[in-house]
């Protein structure tokens, strides 16, 4: 019988502590509140939010003006995109979720910058962001990965930024770290879209081959006869510079023109290179 009273008093406490948190949930309801919990799940990713000081840190490494366009695919509680508003940049976030779209807005609302900030509630893989100057994620690297081809067809010189996850062997172009032990997400990478320089191009009596994977650049140029090995070829953006035969060449795509700098036996040349093949 002891057993039996104490096993209805274990159902009583369980049954008024389910009570009481629905209770409390509709509470939340009425008052159109809305806490959304680390590690919650949601269509593609679980949310985790980036630590403010990695998401100012991000938009530091991304260089971005007023004249700047932001998307921030899985926008979350919006942070990123109404810290990038703040700067000035009218920026959207992408979130399936509808309960962080509108805290999202509510928390713009509040910071003031709602004519910056916007969000929209949509699948990331369908919405059309190639319009964006700067990407901002914080995915999974399968995620990174099914999205890699998409960012790759941006204008040379987008920015994407993706916190702790990179994008396998395109390389990223830089990285940085923060010192907060309250979190694990503490590391953002960098990368800028590279321009497609592939191909053999000609100038001034000169052929440049050049082979590229990501913004990785190799190759030759063959000048008098001579075939020199291309090294330290790296496209950021628009622009190219390489080492060959001794002499750093800096190059700037314009217009399917390579336009081509150096400064050989201490004279400063320009040339203007077009693409054969």
């Amino acid at each position: 019988m002891k057993y039996y009273f104490s096993y209805i008093r274990v159902l009583f406490i369980v049954a008024i502590f389910l009570f009481t948190r629905d209770l409390s949930s509709q509470v939340r309801t009425r008052n159109n509140e809305y806490n959304p919990e680390q590690g919650q799940e949601g269509k593609d990713v679980r949310w985790f939010p980036t630590p403010q000081e990695l998401v100012d840190k991000m938009l530091d490494m991304a260089k971005i003006t007023s004249s700047d366009f932001l998307v921030d695919l899985g926008s979350g509680d919006g942070r990123t995109v109404i810290s990038a508003a703040k700067r000035g940049v009218h920026s959207i976030g992408i979130e399936f979720n509808p309960d962080l779209v509108t805290l999202s807005r509510k928390n713009a609302a509040d910071e003031g910058v709602s004519d910056k900030a916007e969000f929209i509630k949509a699948d990331l893989f369908s919405y059309d962001f190639s319009k964006a100057t700067v990407v901002t994620m914080f995915l999974l690297p399968e995620i990174n990965l099914r999205l890699r081809p998409k960012l790759l067809e941006m204008k040379p010189g987008t920015r994407v930024v993706s916190t702790t996850f990179t994008m396998q062997n395109w390389q990223y172009d830089e990285v940085v770290r923060i010192d907060d032990k309250t979190s694990k997400w503490t590391t953002a990478f960098l990368w800028i879209v590279p321009a497609k320089m592939a191909g053999t191009w000609e100038f001034n009596g000169r052929e440049l081959k050049l082979n590229q994977q990501f913004q990785m650049v190799t190759g030759e140029l063959t000048l008098g006869g001579k075939n020199f090995k291309i090294t330290g070829g790296k496209v950021t953006g628009t622009d190219l510079t390489f080492i060959a035969g001794g002499i750093r060449y800096y190059c700037n795509l314009k217009e399917n023109k390579l336009e081509i700098k150096a400064t050989e036996n201490g004279k400063s040349h320009i040339w203007t290179a077009i693409k054969q093949k």
